[in-house]
């Protein structure tokens, strides 16, 4: 079973250092999950991450349900040995899909009747299916299922997904087998202070092993995210991990581990990739711009990934002009390293008891303000699904 460690406090902030114990790795956190949705984050071997510092990986449940199947996984030895990965495995139990796929579903306190995006054909998931599907694949954290609702919303919708988020929990709770598998409660409530406060009441005298915040960066402002996380994690127990969902964008790191989170996830940096938008320390680098055409400079020289060692910007743009597959490849490997080297320097900073003055330094570099503006209009903000 999965075990955490609260091992030092930020004297400025309610930045924590801690680590996560599992049968097969220890995490460090602070920690960031690259998504692999299917299993692989795209293009990349499992050796790449694990080479980065990665040791925490997120899949998706219901994407796995339905290819290739999580009973064709199980039989095929389970999520590590079928995908190779040698770390810890986080899945996520579909209720986001709830939400992104709602044109595609009827949602009852049964369960959650679908049609699959792929071949349209229907299915019927339930707390208890959901738990089963995530035991199958393996995980080593699995994700109670639970109902994001979209904003704005009435009040009266939102409280209606807190109370169906409570029950549902419950059911999960009571159909756990696996013991050696850790499951996650998950806090909704919208904007709403309140409801917030009562969800993340109902979830934490369940006794998860650790708890999530789930139903935010789906289109409210940093502003807001960032208020829901003050009046949220001080409800959640000191003693165990704190899980902020699908939220990736290097300030909203810095914001979450400032307000006391410990475990992020998001496909900004893979997708962020893809479409040639790279991380800095000064910002991100549009490298399909003509600009960088004849720039020698590598993309960030303070960076120490194999690509900022080896490739200069006039090559990157190139690749990705001319749509080489290395080009995103490349681009993938630089952002993930990025991320992986931002969550290490601000456990470091914590660790040293600086951690105010590193959030302040990254703003001053950046040129930026602590709260920057709406993620609504952003298309690279799709949370935790990278298909």
């Amino acid at each position: 079973m999965m075990q955490y460690r609260l091992r030092h406090k930020d004297p400025g902030s309610r930045a924590r250092l801690g680590q996560l114990r599992t049968a097969r790795v220890v995490i460090d956190t602070p920690a960031f999950m690259p998504v692999g949705t299917l299993g692989p984050v795209k293009g990349l071997e499992p050796d790449d991450l694990y080479d980065m510092g990665f040791r925490l990986v997120l899949n998706n449940a219901y994407h796995l349900y339905l290819r290739p199947g999580h009973k064709l996984v199980a039989d095929m030895g389970g999520l590590h040995t079928f995908t190779g990965w040698p770390g810890a495995i986080l899945t996520d139990s579909g209720g986001f899909q709830i939400f992104s796929l709602a044109k595609l579903c009827k949602v009852t306190d049964e369960g959650v009747t679908f049609q699959s995006h792929i071949d349209g054909s229907t299915h019927f998931i339930t707390p208890e299916t959901a738990v089963e599907i995530q035991e199958a694949l393996g995980a080593d954290i699995a994700m109670a299922f639970d109902q994001c609702v979209a904003l704005p919303a009435e009040r009266d919708v939102v409280a209606e997904g807190v109370r169906r988020t409570k029950l549902w929990a419950e059911r999960c709770q009571a159909s756990r087998k696996r013991g050696d598998q850790a499951l996650f409660g998950i806090v909704q409530g919208g904007l709403d202070r309140d409801l917030r406060v009562r969800s993340a009441r109902d979830l934490t005298a369940m006794g998860f092993e650790g708890y999530a915040v789930g139903g935010l960066s789906v289109g409210e402002s940093k502003a807001d995210m960032y208020e829901m996380l003050d009046v949220t994690v001080p409800e959640l127990p000191e003693s165990q991990p704190r899980y902020l969902m699908g939220v990736g964008h290097p300030e909203d790191l810095i914001e979450g581990v400032s307000r006391g989170i410990d475990m992020f996830d998001c496909v900004v940096p893979s997708r962020h990739g893809r479409t040639g938008s790279l991380f800095a320390k000064s910002g991100r680098i549009v490298i399909k711009q003509a600009q960088y055409a004849y720039d020698e400079r590598p993309i960030d020289s303070d960076c120490g990934c194999p690509v900022c060692g080896k490739y200069s910007r006039a090559y990157l743009h190139h690749l990705f002009t001319t749509k080489e597959m290395l080009g995103v490849r490349l681009n993938t490997v630089h952002n993930l390293w990025y991320f992986s080297d931002l969550m290490r320097r601000m456990r470091t900073a914590i660790a040293e008891g600086r951690f105010s003055e590193f959030r302040q330094a990254f703003y001053r570099d950046q040129e930026r303000q602590p709260i920057g503006a709406d993620t609504a209009d952003d298309p690279e903000a799709d949370r935790s699904i990278d298909v």
